[in-house]
């Protein structure tokens, strides 16, 4: 598999799980829209060829998400730096660049302590991870939406101390592929070692499921977080960044 078939992979399985309420195919682009909850769900994925000149297609994008209230975005990966000159003549700025990083599962023992898995999203794990990542009503009510659409097969980890719940991650995955994702650690919790425990244990799940191989992002400015995975093995496989015209 060459790195623009691992791209289209990780991106289509990032897609999957996290899906948008709305979305647009045009020319091989998709036009995401989720009334602004997050930037991959309110974005342009540029994946796949085009037909088209871009100049002629930026400004249809443009006025679609003028139509949703929305500011028109890029999210772009490595392979998308003509289209990134382009966008940055037109008064586009790069935001959250971030790096795609995988492991092949290797020997991984789950962690001791009070750990329960979900194999479908349920309250108990919802209602933590909204208060851990300190979610709005609305943020609450879009993210409730958007779950209920996700299809994919899906495992749900929460650790807990003194019957609360202080850490959460989740996965989906696609045959033998996983993409670990909402990994949150309570706020004074952290720096215990709590965040390396909650991945080891979804990882640990995963591997006992067949699964061989596991991506995740890191915004590459989040310096704990990217030493954690690097130091459970985690490399550098392909950056993705959003273009956001400056207002």
């Amino acid at each position: 598999m060459n790195k623009h078939e691992k791209i289209k992979l990780v991106e289509e399985l990032a897609a999957n799980a996290h899906v948008a309420l709305k979305l647009v195919q045009f020319d091989g682009w998709i036009l995401r829209f989720s009334e602004g909850h997050t930037g991959r769900a309110n974005s342009i994925s540029v994946i796949y060829p085009s037909s088209f000149d871009a100049e002629q297609k930026i400004p249809y994008c443009e006025e679609m998400y003028a139509k949703q209230n929305l500011p028109c975005i890029f999210k772009l990966t490595d392979g998308n730096e003509d289209l990134n000159d382009i966008l940055s003549k037109r008064g586009y700025e790069v935001v959250t660049p971030t790096d795609v990083c995988f492991w092949n599962i290797s020997d991984i023992n789950m962690p001791d302590g009070n750990i329960i898995f979900f194999d479908e999203v349920e309250e108990e794990w919802l209602a933590a991870y909204f208060k851990l990542e300190g979610f709005s009503e609305k943020q609450m009510n879009i993210y409730r939406r958007m779950i209920e659409k996700v299809c994919v097969n899906q495992k749900y980890v929460a650790i807990k101390d003194n019957n609360e719940i202080i850490a959460v991650a989740s996965l989906v995955s696609e045959g033998d592929q996983m993409l670990m994702h909402n990994v949150v650690v309570d706020k004074n919790h952290r720096g215990k070692g709590y965040g390396r425990k909650v991945c080891n244990a979804l990882l640990a799940k995963a591997r006992e499921c067949g699964i061989k191989t596991c991506w995740l992002q890191v915004v590459i400015d989040n310096v704990p977080a990217y030493k954690l995975y690097e130091s459970i093995g985690f490399k550098k496989e392909y950056t993705y960044w959003y273009m956001k015209k400056n207002s």
